[in-house]
């Protein structure tokens, strides 16, 4: 497509008032290639040949050396990069040279499976390997077709919820894949973070033991977009050490990178026109202009918020042009998942608004542009999801609109910090006792615990052991460890997914069927009486929330608004486990209990996102352990908040809320994943604290990162502070939308105040 001509076009349009806040021009670059130590095997060569993949990128050919030399390897490298090739060559190298060698892909969502399951037929099948060999093994497989797959699969493309309740339980009918397991591919390790990699990181550690029983020590090879610390992350994930491939050789087109901001609509207050109606009008721009797009956005609700707007706003344009556009989210039924997957890759589609379940490296089809919903929560997803256009080597055009929140504006005021700052590091935690305690029970049940499990889930494994003896979980005798008789297939009751495991069953009232499912840990805020609920492109009005069957009751409504809720947090500190002076001010880090109350919601309008309505809602409290970051107020803050007359509860609530919004800048993890508190005086410490603390049960390592990087994220926290225009507070700095408080009280200019002495400190 022709960028320029398009920018031209949209800044001739009515809506446009100066959104553009910032471009960048990404130059096109040459690809570098590089030389195998040992040549392949001639089939595997001629194979390639015919495929035009004779010659391999510098970071292709490093990869391939490592994995023969014996090594585990993390390939870290930009989108559309060729990573997959790295791993397909390996195995089938293996599948030819070593007979009845075996592979497990693993891949986190079942849309990238599906892909790559395509790429390795067109490629592979039949010259190297027949086609029963090359097995897709999750959820949807019909239960008629396991056995074959057990029987006759060599490389084995599942997921990790799949090895976690599937195979791994059921670990003597897969004998034969784990005697003679040879690669285990970790795919998209980058998506593996927080509970989830958390949890992945436990189900990897289950596989390497049943290996361990059946003779076998695969090799392990990490895919992942380019991370800060790719090295710790594999080692987080498997257990092992790993080789880093991460100097990129892959060519890249031309790609123009635009920053977004909605405009002004009160000078005043700062308030910005939505996001969502702009993400919505550059998306059916796109597509009436017939370029093919994948707009992005941060949730479900989102997903189908957007699709709504956008056939809408298509209808008025060519009513033809609303068939050619759909939504795609976890949660829907696996044939419209495929049917939308093969009507967007096989260009029949020309836009589809999507979770980042599309983030990952699935080959989209020659997309020309793509459309970012906000901020998606760090910059590796950020240049992923860009990624998604412009895949081979021709122009391509990402827009990122700016939602209003502090994140999101600091970025449009400074985008020298988003395309000249290092990637994130990525954070799990397999020793959070909440995750490895529910890994240790599945590990029992495929095979009893002894002390030698300890080099497997390392030293935490013999506390949470004792833990679960002492709790008549496990039961001992003669030095291994038994599931108690009561718990049976525990694995089927870990949802590695989230924290709690537990789910709500949504359910139509009209029809009597089931809609989907919302997890426990997020219920509260989704399905809560008076939610709206989008599914598909319909909403559906919460009437009643079953607390005791968890069920959540939906009615059909045409609603023009949507729900937000709002919490009230509290928080108690169990254990300090480390501090440190910064100046005069005292910064820690330990254990807490936080208590989240749900209290009410919001109604906003569709389209103008004005606040219509507030509702209250009574629900019990939500009590969890986890990990926090807390740090005193300086002196000198105190006397000037009192000589200038301004409201210091006003001000620890404002630094409070603009902190929480900007430490995803230094940590891998959304706004969603962390929490905080403020208060003049809190009875554990007897003065007054700002607390910033994981949204996790047991934590997931941000607060720790939060602590050991406090002196940037104070910097960071006053930058957006004192950079917004606005006179007293408003979204784009110190305001929340989730506030149980209504953002009451606030007092930005004291905000600012306590964020200049702790950095003066």
């Amino acid at each position: 497509m022709d960028n320029a001509a398009f920018l031209d076009h949209l800044r001739t349009q009515p809506a446009y008032d100066g959104q553009v806040a910032h471009i960048e021009r990404l130059p096109s670059r040459p690809a570098r290639y590089g030389e195998l130590d040992e040549p392949l095997v001639p089939r595997l060569r001629d194979c390639l040949e015919a495929h035009g993949l004779s010659r391999l990128y510098s970071h292709q050919a490093e990869a391939v050396n490592h994995v023969r030399r014996g090594k585990n390897i993390i390939i870290a490298t930009s989108s559309a990069s060729g990573k997959t090739l790295c791993y397909n060559i390996a195995v089938m190298q293996a599948m030819l040279t070593e007979p009845g060698a075996r592979a497990v892909y693993l891949f986190p969502t079942k849309a990238l499976a599906q892909d790559q399951r395509r790429t390795l037929h067109g490629l592979f099948c039949p010259d190297l390997l027949p086609p029963e060999a090359l097995a897709t093994f999750d959820g949807d497989t019909p239960r008629p077709e396991r056995a074959d797959v057990r029987r006759q699969g060599r490389v084995i493309l599942t997921n990790p919820d799949m090895l976690h309740v599937g195979i791994l339980p059921n670990h003597p009918s897969w004998a034969a894949l784990l005697r003679r397991l040879r690669y285990v591919v970790v795919d998209e390790a980058h998506f593996y973070r927080g509970v989830f990699g958390s949890h992945v990181a436990g189900v990897l550690r289950r596989l390497r033991r049943l290996c361990r029983v059946y003779g076998s020590e695969p090799q392990f090879i990490c895919c992942s977009a380019t991370i800060a610390n790719p090295g710790e992350h594999a080692l987080g994930l498997t257990g092992l050490p790993a080789e880093v491939v991460d100097d990129d050789g892959s060519p890249r087109g031309r790609k123009d990178f635009i920053f977004w901001n909605p405009p002004l609509i009160d000078e005043k207050k700062s308030a910005r026109r939505s996001a969502h109606w702009e993400s919505t009008g550059l998306f059916t721009e796109l597509v009436s202009q017939g370029t093919r797009t994948l707009t992005f956005t941060h949730t479900r609700r989102l997903t189908e918020l957007i699709y709504i707007y956008a056939k809408q706003r298509l209808a008025e344009v060519d009513h033809s042009l609303t068939k050619l556009i759909m939504p795609y989210r976890a949660g829907y039924l696996p044939e419209d998942r495929r049917r939308i997957e093969r009507e967007l890759f096989g260009g029949k589609l020309l836009g589809v608004v999507a979770t980042n379940a599309l983030e990952l490296g699935i080959d989209s089809g020659g997309l020309e542009a793509t459309v970012l919903d906000g901020y998606p929560g760090s910059i590796s997803s950020t240049w992923q999801q860009a990624g998604r256009s412009g895949r081979g080597q021709g122009e391509s055009l990402s827009f990122l609109v700016a939602w209003d929140n502090p994140l999101d504006q600091y970025f449009m005021r400074h985008p020298d910090f988003f395309f000249q700052k290092g990637f994130e590091n990525v954070l799990v935690n397999p020793e959070n006792p909440y995750v490895l305690r529910a890994h240790l029970l599945c590990a029992a049940w495929e095979r009893p615990l002894d002390d030698n499990d300890e080099a497997i889930f390392g030293p935490a494994m013999k506390v949470e052991r004792d833990f679960l003896a002492g709790d008549g979980q496990l039961r001992e005798r003669r030095g291994r460890w038994y599931l108690a008789p009561s718990i049976a297939y525990p694995a089927q009751s870990v949802n590695i997914r989230s924290s709690s495991g537990e789910t709500y069953a949504v359910v139509d009232v009209a029809t009597g069927t089931l809609m989907e499912t919302v997890e426990s840990s997020v219920a509260f805020f989704q399905v809560h009486p008076g939610a709206i609920y989008l599914h598909q492109g319909e909403a559906y009005l919460i009437s009643r929330l079953d607390l005791t069957n968890r069920l959540a009751y939906a009615e059909p409504t045409d609603a023009g608004y949507y729900t937000e809720t709002k919490e009230i947090h509290d928080l108690r500190i169990e254990k300090v486990r480390e501090s440190k002076d910064i100046g005069a001010v005292g910064v820690n880090v330990g254990d807490v209990e936080v208590t989240v109350n749900v209290v009410g919601f919001k109604k906003y309008r569709q389209f103008s996102e004005e606040v219509i309505g507030e509702e209250p809602l009574d629900l019990p409290p939500i009590t969890f352990p986890t990990v926090a970051l807390w740090f005193d107020i300086p002196q000198k803050a105190f006397a000037r908040i009192a000589g200038g007359q301004l409201d210091f509860a006003g001000g620890l609530h404002a630094a409070e809320h603009a902190a929480i919004g900007i430490l995803p800048l230094f940590a891998l993890c959304d706004r969603n994943d962390i929490g905080g508190v403020s208060t003049p005086l809190h009875p554990d410490t007897g003065r007054a604290q700002i607390f910033i603390y994981d949204a996790y049960p047991g934590g997931i390592g941000i607060a720790e990162k939060g602590y050991d990087m406090i002196t940037e994220l104070w910097q960071a926290t006053l930058d957006v502070v004192a950079e917004c225009p606005c006179e007293d507070g408003c979204p784009s700095c110190v305001q929340s939308p989730k506030c149980g408080n209504n953002n009451k009280p606030l007092d930005k200019t004291a905000a600012r105040v306590i964020l200049e002495e702790l950095l003066r400190s």
